[in-house]
């Protein structure tokens, strides 16, 4: 072969080339037509499966949205009737005695009332006998002047003795308007009580409203339903995820809080693959108490990660949920001995050091910090009911997390769809592009190929242009 190709030239082998490339014009052609018609249109099939799998993760997304939504609208309605109920309850249950109070406290007041009303004094008969008697004609008689004198002294009596009963009746009335005053009081404090009650009562009712609204527009599958509770679940997604990285930090704390002491305790030298036993042990614990953190808001009804103890009697899950508690008290107070045996080891370690160094730094460094010690165990007894209310953001996280995943998943596979289609039309292009380029290669014979059909076609015309005109020679 190679004694072949070394005794012809290299410009007859590029002749050779050119023909054997124009004589395989038209099958190249169609076999980069079909290869490029195989990869665009199985990519824009590819695309169409990509897009219907992303309409039905739309689809999904949307169903579990309005079905969180629902069911934490729901949720929010039925605590908002309890507090409605149990307030109702509590004020009701008060009703029958205020009402019963604010009867004989009105009854008392109205007698008062009546009682403390001013009677006018009765006019006296003696108004008319004094002036019968000074209409006397013998106003010089001494015994007429003795009679008048006897009658003064008299009226003089009677109306100091009117004028004290006046007095004495005019205290008795504002004793009883002064007594009237608590009664009052004691009315205006229950109807404020009475009103703040009402406007509570109001306030839910308005709240209830606004989640019925909000239920009533899921129910219907609105798309301003599914923004909004596209929105909250981005929200509660980030700030849950905020709080949890927290939660994360504290959790962090706690473990070097109580490495170093189980270190001493289980030993430092026994591993499980490439960690060891102490660390483990201490993360156990930690996680552990996380669990009881867990369950005890499980069983106080504020979070519902576990259906299974939501639906327990209530009797059932308050006996567990003081065992959960008990339970994380006892791992506190465990956190808290560790959190001290962990200083006194460090003072050990810096008196060792210190003794290692020289005797006047081990009396200058030995003995226990009581503060520091002090705020390590306080850390180490309060941390693990810190710890407690991750469930609330872990729930969040969770439920949120399903929502913010299925937004992640549609947009890929949109973006995938776009790239796939992209691709397609490329390949497409590329296919016209390398029969352009083909042709480019083989110009000259194509060149030569279409001077022959120009040459050829123009000398059919003219031997049709001939023919025709000999045939109307012979016709005239």
């Amino acid at each position: 072969m190679t004694e072949i190709f070394q005794s012809l030239p290299p410009w007859l082998w590029f002749i050779l080339g050119l023909i054997a490339l124009f004589l395989a014009r038209k099958p190249v052609h169609q076999g980069i037509y079909a290869l490029a018609r195989f990869f665009h249109y199985s990519l824009r099939l590819g695309a169409n499966a990509v897009a219907a799998a992303e309409g039905r993760l739309q689809l999904r997304n949307r169903e579990v949205l309005l079905a969180a939504g629902r069911e934490a609208a729901e949720r929010h309605i039925e605590r908002e009737f309890d507090r409605i109920e149990n307030a109702m309850k509590k004020e009701l249950a008060q009703y029958p005695a205020l009402h019963r109070r604010l009867c004989e406290q009105l009854t008392a007041i109205d007698e008062d009332y009546v009682r403390s009303a001013e009677v006018p004094p009765e006019p006296s008969n003696w108004s008319k006998a004094i002036k019968a008697v000074a209409e006397i004609p013998a106003k010089h008689d001494p015994v007429v002047g003795d009679v008048l004198e006897t009658i003064h002294g008299s009226m003089r009596k009677a109306e100091a003795k009117a004028l004290e009963a006046y007095r004495e009746s005019a205290r008795e009335r504002h004793q009883l308007l002064k007594r009237m005053m608590p009664a009052w009081r004691s009315i205006l404090n229950s109807l404020g009580k009475v009103n703040k009650t009402v406007t509570s009562v109001q306030q839910r009712a308005r709240v209830v409203d606004g989640h019925m609204e909000r239920y009533e527009e899921i129910l219907q599958s609105s798309d301003r339903a599914q923004r909004m509770l596209s929105s909250s679940s981005l929200s509660q997604f980030f700030i849950s995820a905020f709080v949890l990285a927290i939660a994360v930090g504290g959790a962090l704390i706690n473990f070097h809080l109580i490495a170093r002491p189980m270190t001493e305790m289980v030993g430092g030298t026994s591993y499980i693959g490439n960690f060891k036993v102490a660390d483990i042990s201490a993360l156990v614990i930690i996680l552990v108490e996380i669990t009881m953190g867990l369950f005890v808001m499980e069983c106080l009804r504020i979070t519902r990660l576990f259906p299974v103890i939501s639906a327990l009697h209530d009797k059932l899950r308050t006996r567990m949920m003081w065992a959960a508690f008990i339970l994380l008290l006892f791992l506190a107070a465990v956190e808290a001995g560790l959190a001290f045996m962990r200083e006194v080891l460090m003072q050990e370690d810096l008196a060792v050091s210190a003794q290692l160094r020289g005797a006047e730094m081990a009396v200058t460094t030995g003995g226990v910090y009581w503060i520091t010690t002090a705020a390590q165990m306080g850390m180490g007894f309060i941390l693990p009911f810190a710890l407690t209310f991750v469930a609330i953001p872990l729930e969040n996280f969770i439920a949120s997390s399903r929502t913010v995943i299925g937004i992640l998943a549609a947009f890929f596979l949109r973006l995938l769809s776009v790239v796939l289609r992209l691709a397609g039309t490329a390949i497409w292009r590329t296919g016209a592009m390398l029969v352009r380029i083909y042709d480019i290669v083989i110009f000259f014979p194509l060149w030569l190929e279409a001077r022959f059909l120009r040459w050829r076609e123009q000398a059919a015309q003219k031997a049709e242009t001939a023919k025709s005109t000999s045939e109307l020679e012979q016709a005239s």
